[in-house]
């Protein structure tokens, strides 16, 4: 059928109520790369917490590293700064209006995300790639899951770890 689009699947359809929080996450390539996989995993929102890097800097010019790991997906993309002073209440907002709050993050408590059964509007927070998610944004969270490695390292790369939980069923 020329000029229709194909309905959309249910699967893109729950994507549409996810939102990325990011807590200070340090290297805009993983930034970039992160606009690049929540684009194509259908993420409504990215807010970008504390110092991570935003796809433009205060004077309006766009993020060379962001832009070129994004592949454009940094212009297209809905995103939100908040400042560090305003993490927690940024999440407790959206809590207000619905969504339940998930930290990404290996701490007491976290479930497999094998065991985890994703609800229709969630908030995914992913941390620092050195010290992950902050203990007031965890104090805040409903819940927390992690990602299972079976190899020697003790955590995977902050990009990578965003891929495998926001494709998530």
């Amino acid at each position: 059928m020329v000029g229709a689009t194909a309905p959309l699947s249910p699967f893109i359809f729950k994507m549409a109520n996810k939102i990325i929080f990011l807590d200070n996450i340090r290297s805009a390539h993983n930034v970039g790369a992160i606009f690049r996989t929540a684009d194509g995993a259908g993420v409504s929102k990215l807010y970008l917490g504390g110092y991570t890097p935003t796809p433009t800097d205060r004077f309006g010019r766009p993020q060379p590293e962001i832009v070129k790991t994004s592949l454009g997906a940094s212009t297209s993309m809905a995103w939100e700064p908040v400042a560090a002073g305003e993490q927690a209440a940024c999440l407790r907002t959206l809590q207000a209006e619905g969504y339940f709050v998930v930290a990404v993050e290996q701490t007491a408590g976290a479930i497999s995300m094998y065991d985890f059964t994703v609800p229709s509007k969630v908030v995914y927070i992913f941390g620092n790639e050195v010290t992950g998610v902050q203990p007031e944004l965890l104090a805040v969270a409903d819940s927390a899951l992690h990602i299972p490695l079976h190899g020697h390292k003790e955590s995977l790369n902050v990009a990578t770890t965003v891929g495998i939980i926001v494709f998530l069923p």
